[in-house]
């Protein structure tokens, strides 16, 4: 018996295609999908928690107020808060009517003293200030001043 030419090419379309345009048993969208739902979820992982740590400082600082006392010398009042008893370097400027910085200090505020703090700051000027800036408080692992 003899198969008619429409019976052998029904019995294999597939393997002829297959042999035709040079594709494989298996495909490899599976594990590519696997990787790069591993390297999401590691980022996932990454900024939830770098937004964790940045959005729980060890130190933060406000400026209440300031006040100019004279042609070389400022007042300003500081509020420290730490989550943690840290040694915390907080620094205020004073600057003129041309935004120029025309004095500057550096309070240390001790790991041993309270957490939270309402600290009076005097500033010596070189010339007569207009306001008083806080840049800042930093400690020993958070460079970035708040």
């Amino acid at each position: 018996m003899t198969e008619s030419p429409a019976e052998s090419s029904a019995a294999t379309p597939t393997s002829d295609l297959n042999a035709r345009y040079g594709r494989g048993g298996r495909s490899r969208r599976p594990l590519l999908i696997g990787v790069v739902g591993v390297v999401v979820l590691a980022g996932l992982t990454w900024l939830v928690w770098a937004a964790w740590v940045q959005s729980n400082p060890p130190v933060t600082s406000q400026l209440q107020g300031f006040e100019i006392v004279s042609a070389t010398s400022a007042k300003a009042t500081l509020t420290v808060d730490r989550s943690k008893s840290v040694e915390a370097n907080c620094r205020l400027q004073a600057k003129s009517a041309d935004f120029s910085i025309v004095g500057e200090v550096t309070v240390t505020v001790q790991a041993d003293a309270p957490r939270h703090q309402v600290l009076p700051v005097t500033l010596t000027t070189q010339r007569s200030a207009t306001s008083v800036v806080l840049v800042g408080c930093t400690t020993a692992d958070q460079h970035r001043p708040r």
